[in-house]
């Protein structure tokens, strides 16, 4: 129906009395039309066709009507569409504030205070690193370019899939389907190196295994509630430092890297 769209904003004012009484013309004119239609004998074709077009002609002079009845009420109340835009603005502008202080209060902020809080005890902060699937794999080739190590993403997911698919009893095991929960094929295994190789597949702790034989370094991963989890521990050496974030983005997991404490120690000194 027209009108019903806006009827809320309007609630007590003229465009909900004016709703209310086009609505009554249309009952109105359709308890016509239907005395109209019980006056025609239903044999008489002729006349019940001359008065299917009369019908038409009253509905769609009475549709035009409301809507040039709408169309100058909107145009005789700019004040009130004002007052009305002006009241959403403000009613938009208090819903983000509201969200703000949610955030304060809320997981990300929780989890980015108590990381922070747990690197800083080691002189260390949080590197930001893009969420674009390939974060775990930035991240650590992000601590790779202190080591003079010019290895790309491209090139860590390549070794990675080389060395998982090589592997492939090492890793097979701990892969399932999650539709039936059935162990990963052969083939199927094939499929995830090769996600792991061509896409932005997200990289998780089997992908850290891997990295850290390929790297022959250890892989420390921070997280907010438990110990750091350690892959490689085998190996000997200064680890790689990953910071492990569970609401960091809406998408969930997230990766990003460390880096030394000193500039921002510098400037909460000054």
């Amino acid at each position: 129906m027209e009108g019903s769209g806006d009827e809320e904003p309007g609630a007590g004012g003229p465009l909900q009395q004016l709703v209310k009484r086009q609505r009554k013309e249309k009952r109105e004119l359709q308890a016509k039309i239907q005395g109209m239609k019980n006056a025609v004998p239903k044999n008489d074709k002729k006349r019940r066709k001359q008065l299917a077009d009369e019908v038409a002609k009253l509905e769609a002079e009475l549709e035009q009507k409301h809507k040039e009845e709408l169309k100058q009420l909107k145009e005789a109340s700019p004040e009130q569409n004002k007052e009305k835009k002006a009241a959403l603005e403000k009613e938009r502008e208090e819903r983000i504030a509201e969200a703000e202080i949610e955030n304060l209060t809320g997981a990300r902020h929780l989890e980015s205070q108590k990381l922070a809080f747990l690197l800083a005890a080691r002189h260390l902060e949080i590197k930001q690193i893009p969420s674009d699937g390939h974060c775990m794999y930035r991240a650590i080739e992000d601590q790779l370019k202190d080591r003079q190590n010019s290895w790309t993403v491209a090139t860590l997911r390549n070794q990675t899939a080389k060395y998982m698919h090589s592997h492939f009893e090492d890793f097979l095991p701990f892969l399932t389907n999650p539709s039936t929960g059935d162990m990963y094929s052969r083939e199927e295994f094939e499929k995830y190196c090769d996600d792991i190789a061509n896409t932005a597949a997200w990289g998780g702790q089997l992908e850290l295994r891997a990295l850290s034989h390929i790297l022959q370094t250890p892989i420390e991963v921070v997280q907010m509630d438990s110990p750091p989890i350690i892959v490689g521990e085998e190996y000997s050496g200064k680890p790689i430092i990953l910071v492990y974030m569970r609401h960091a983005y809406g998408l969930g997991e997230h990766y990003n890297s460390v880096k030394l404490l000193t500039d921002a120690a510098t400037e909460n000194s000054s």
